[in-house]
């Protein structure tokens, strides 16, 4: 037993012996082993296809004859036109882009018997590692595949649009050659006259803002058989990732969208009228770039004056208090090629979605609205009277200011003597009590450009609706004081009740205040009666030694000059 399998052994190491020393066996066709194959195939090898490949060239033993990395550059030649050897032919169809393959070509499929001059021997098998790495055919156009398409599309790029994009541009095999993203700035030009190669000329034609694709072109289209001279080899395929942020027309005005008119619009702005309103500012794209919201304050400015950019002038005309409207604007009414640095680059589109607060013009004077007028009305407010009234005080867009309501008690005031805005003076003239009214008064006769901290903004419409509720007569104009009988002849008799033919400012006083309560005068109504008797008392002492002597006594209707006193 032993003796058997010793000599089993001897044989088994025969067998073996032999095999290493045997010719290698022939081969009848080419043998392709897959080394690597990618995950997805972008494109495989027909014949006729232009190919850029790298391959090591070695014989059976491992020696090599010839490498094209060797060399820095593909090999590049056209499939199955007997500009290779027969087996290379062969094997390079159906190979996809980033494969590679060990061919082993046999002497009839290679270089025969005749070899290749002194590298390559008669009747040699020829190994290749062969890496595909472009593939294109002559009747190749422009390739696009889109795999984000926008929700909403309402414009598509045309021929001499002037676009802005983001692109990752690479070789068929994925090898980066250049992006904008990392430049971290937009490529801007011109679409379909030129400024591009034919390939992404045609490539973006039809896109929407927001819209991404890829485009893939073959050299043709490309960069040719040069390529670009650094990243771009000879006879390559290209391939562009893009997303489009932006598109405007050279010819384009301003768009306006979206408008949301109130109900009632009793007026609409026009150039000259300052207009006080809210924006969010945005890029085609959505791209946020500023809102006055944040500010929790209005842009306030002029329309049609040039103080804001052309586009925003022309957008803002023709609206109504209350509006809300999308205002597109192109560039070149926008902030132009350069932009304003960080914020809105150089060429963009600008997307202003505004709302109305309220507008008003410099010629506005005080708009009354008569909402309720008494049937009799024995009189009307004039300048002088002492009026109470009501009021309920808000902005244009309705936030309220303040109202006497919530005080319980009404709002009182002498007319003309400057104790409200302007614009509210002129709104109680010749008002009836019980009348009601709705007044609109413009900055310039109300707070002004400034306002009321925490209360009224600068520059702000103000609306009042009022209600006149009681009121008494004022004195004639220049008149602190009046008699409601005739005046005594011993006036200045009966103020010195010492005698002592001075009057002292109590004498003075203590007089006025009994004639006023006797019903024989009447002080100006609305006033501090004391200051207004401390006023009388100065003007009537003439040389300001606190007394007044009969020879400084006068009456107002003796006075030349206007003074308010007796």
């Amino acid at each position: 037993m032993i003796q058997c399998v010793q000599i089993m052994l001897y044989l088994s190491v025969l067998v073996a012996f032999a095999a290493c020393n045997a010719p290698p066996v022939p081969l009848d066709d080419i043998f392709i082993e897959k080394t690597f194959v990618p995950e997805q195939c972008v494109r495989a090898v027909k014949v006729g296809d232009y190919v850029r490949y790298h391959y090591i060239g070695t014989f059976p033993d491992g020696k090599k004859f010839d490498s094209s990395y060797d060399r820095g550059s593909t090999y590049n030649v056209f499939v199955g036109k007997k500009q290779l050897i027969e087996g290379m032919d062969k094997a390079l169809v159906g190979m996809c882009v980033n494969e590679r393959s060990l061919v082993k070509i046999p002497p009839h499929l290679a270089y025969g018997k005749r070899g290749y001059g002194d590298i390559i021997p008669a009747d040699s098998i020829l190994h290749f590692d062969v890496l595909l790495l472009d593939v294109w055919n002559p009747e190749d156009g422009v390739q696009i595949k889109t795999y984000h398409t926008p929700s909403i599309c309402s414009r598509k790029v045309e021929v001499s649009d002037y676009i802005r994009y983001h692109y990752n541009g690479t070789l068929l095999d994925g090898t980066l050659f250049d992006s904008s993203h990392t430049r971290m700035r937009t490529y801007d030009t011109y679409v379909g006259i030129g400024w591009l190669i034919a390939g992404m000329d045609q490539g973006l034609l039809g896109m929407c803002v927001g819209e991404r694709r890829i485009i893939t072109m073959p050299p043709s289209l490309g960069y040719g058989e040069n390529g670009d001279g650094s990243d771009i080899p000879g006879q390559a395929s290209l391939v562009f990732d893009v997303i489009l942020l932006d598109l405007h027309n050279p010819r384009d005005g301003i768009a306006v969208t979206n408008q949301m008119v109130p109900e009632s619009c009793t007026r609409k702005s026009v150039s000259g009228d300052f207009v006080r309103y809210h924006y969010n500012g945005s890029l085609l794209d959505g791209t946020f770039f500023d809102s006055s919201y944040s500010r929790n304050r209005t842009y306030d400015t002029y329309v049609g004056k040039g103080y804001v950019i052309a586009g925003m002038d022309e957008g803002l005309i023709g609206v109504c208090v209350g509006e809300k409207r999308t205002i597109t604007i192109p560039p070149h009414l926008g902030y132009g090629e350069e932009g304003t640095g960080s914020k809105i680059p150089g060429s963009a589109v600008l997307v202003f979605d505004i709302h109305i607060i309220d507008f008003h013009n410099p010629s506005d004077s005080t708009e009354i609205t008569v909402s309720y007028k008494p049937e009799e009305c024995e009189r009307q407010t004039k300048k002088g009277d002492f009026v109470k009234y009501h009021y309920n005080a808000s902005l244009m867009d309705g936030t309220s200011i303040d109202s006497t309501y919530n005080y319980g008690k009404t709002y009182n005031i002498v007319l003309g003597a400057n104790q409200v805005v302007p614009g509210m003076e002129d709104g109680l003239m010749e008002m009836c009590v019980g009348e009601k009214r709705h007044l609109v008064i413009p900055p310039h006769l109300g707070y002004g450009e400034r306002g009321v901290t925490d209360e009224v903004p600068g520059s702000a419409v103000l609306v009042f609706d009022v209600e006149l509720v009681d009121m008494e007569e004022g004195l004639p104009e220049g008149y602190m004081f009046i008699w409601n009988d005739d005046v005594s002849p011993d006036l200045f008799a009966e103020m010195d009740k010492d005698k002592d033919e001075q009057v002292e400012p109590s004498e003075f006083t203590d007089y006025i205040m009994r004639q006023v309560n006797e019903g024989k005068g009447r002080l100006a109504p609305g006033f501090d009666p004391y200051r207004i008797i401390d006023n009388m008392f100065s003007n009537q002492d003439r040389n300001g030694d606190g007394k007044i002597t009969e020879a400084e006594f006068k009456l107002k209707a003796d006075e030349s000059a206007a003074h308010d006193e007796l």
